[in-house]
């Protein structure tokens, strides 16, 4: 088989916007991710976490609905966003690190000993990065495709989750992470790209 006839496993592509056919992409695979959080607990270094994850989920944003109602008929809109949280998934280990950068995070946010909260949000925030790399590692460095930096971290549900003598699976901490915005790197890769704001070119503004 002629190894030309690759380029044809894809869709047919319309000819007046690009070639008519571009072959296959290789897609991005879901296990090879990194998950780095900084400014989380108060121990050093808190890459203890990121060699613990065993699964992440991806920021979901939402836009809340707008009805105009009008003579017949009625119109929609694009209100304000809310950026739904993520859930991060760790093992635990014996040397008890991951529970306790974990158990430092939660007592910036309350002192549950003294029943005290955190003065301020600044106090406790972190930032959290989960990056899709190439498959590189060792000698051949990886290659960022991609990141979602999430910034104004907090922790809003902790599960340690349960223990169950006939599961052989290692003891897990789930946490579930509200944060402020989100944004995609590289520049220009995903939400975040400079995009020109479009205002109405009068001075009452556009339409619908």
């Amino acid at each position: 088989m002629a190894i030309s006839t690759l380029s044809r496993i894809s869709v047919p592509l319309n000819t007046q916007d690009s070639a008519s056919n571009q072959g296959l992409l290789m897609p991005k695979l879901q296990y090879r991710f990194r998950v780095s959080l900084e400014n989380f607990g108060v121990s050093t270094p808190t890459t203890e976490l990121t060699k613990q994850v065993v699964s992440a989920s991806r920021p979901q944003v939402e836009f809340e609905e707008m009805e105009i109602h009008t003579y017949n008929t009625r119109a929609y809109l694009a209100g304000k966003h809310a950026w739904q949280p993520v859930t991060i998934t760790l093992r635990e280990d014996v040397n008890n690190r991951v529970q306790k950068l974990v158990g430092e995070q939660l007592q910036k946010q309350f002192d549950f000993f003294e029943q005290s909260s955190a003065a301020s949000g600044i106090d406790y925030k972190f930032t959290t990065r989960i990056e899709i790399l190439d498959g590189g590692n060792g000698g051949n460095t990886p290659n960022v495709l991609e990141t979602f930096e999430l910034y104004g971290c907090f922790v809003q549900n902790a599960n340690y989750n349960e223990l169950d003598y006939s599961n052989s699976e290692p003891v897990t901490v789930e946490l579930s992470i509200r944060y402020d915005n989100a944004v995609q790197t590289p520049e220009n890769t995903g939400i975040g790209t400079t995009v020109g704001r479009t205002a109405g070119s009068l001075i009452t503004g556009g339409g619908l």
